[in-house]
């Protein structure tokens, strides 16, 4: 039990800082510290993640930092995609989902490296790599086909990602926010908690759908520990730069993908 309240804090911490990181260090944390296959951590992830991106989302709504419109397009796209990559998942071996998750976390964090490098060389080059601009006036997003299209398809991606690896998806949607949006790292990280919230949620009762099952008093205790790190992630996150956080981020992906990979490789020899 201990064990797992530790790890809540720490996956909560990551959630609150990044934005991102909640979902793809929950599995992780619950596989290499509890014991557990992929299988049997993703709905516990799924539900810890979910609660403390919701309370994430609701501060971050205070704070008017959250960009609602973008977030309801991409979790209307996600949603119903979860169910695909939940079928997937139950029909690939736990050694071969627990590579592809590495190897996922290892082309996330190359991206985020790179996006960073491109926003530092000039400003011209951060200027062009926006896809989707904010209105000069009211600073929201102008919607264009394009901006749809841009949403749709992060939604899409994200919703298969939860379903297929049971994370919330906010490492796929803040690097992709920074790179395509003018937004900050802190617009990102708001606008992606909802997501990851709404998305989550379609997970849950996905993965429950097709079998998982939850133990409750750890799946609970796991919650609100994650969601009590959450919130020390997010007071935290206040007093980085964006940069520190963005290749802090980055760093801790590489640690960890590094560390399923070899330990997915090692069970599969030794069976």
């Amino acid at each position: 039990m201990f064990i797992s309240l530790v790890l809540g804090l720490c996956v909560g911490a990551i959630l609150g800082i990044t934005g991102a990181g909640g979902g793809i260090f929950a599995v992780p944390a619950l596989v290499i510290g509890m014991g557990w296959s992929l299988p049997q951590a993703a709905p516990v992830a799924l539900v810890a993640v979910a609660g403390s991106a919701a309370l994430g989302a609701v501060e971050a709504w205070r704070k008017n930092l959250v960009r609602y419109r973008a977030a309801i397009v991409m979790a209307l796209a996600g949603i119903p995609v979860t169910a695909a990559g939940a079928f997937v998942a139950h029909h690939t071996s736990p050694t071969l989902l627990t590579l592809l998750f590495a190897a996922v976390m290892i082309v996330v964090a190359v991206r985020l490296l790179r996006s960073q490098h491109k926003k530092t060389t000039t400003d011209t080059q951060e200027i062009t790599t926006y896809r989707v601009v904010l209105d000069e006036h009211t600073e929201r997003f102008v919607w264009t086909m394009w901006t749809w299209l841009l949403f749709l398809s992060f939604g899409a991606i994200t919703g298969f990602m939860t379903g297929l690896l049971a994370v919330g998806g906010g490492f796929i949607i803040v690097p992709l926010l920074r790179q395509f949006t003018p937004l900050t790292i802190h617009g990102c990280i708001a606008t992606s908690l909802l997501v990851i919230a709404l998305v989550s949620s379609g997970g849950i009762v996905t993965t429950v759908m097709h079998g998982a099952s939850l133990p409750l008093p750890m799946t609970v205790w796991f919650a609100l520990s994650t969601a009590a790190g959450m919130f020390i992630g997010r007071k935290i996150g206040n007093y980085l730069p964006d940069h520190i956080a963005q290749l802090s981020f980055a760093g801790l992906l590489i640690i960890v993908a590094l560390g399923m990979a070899i330990n997915a490789t090692i069970v599969r020899f030794a069976a």
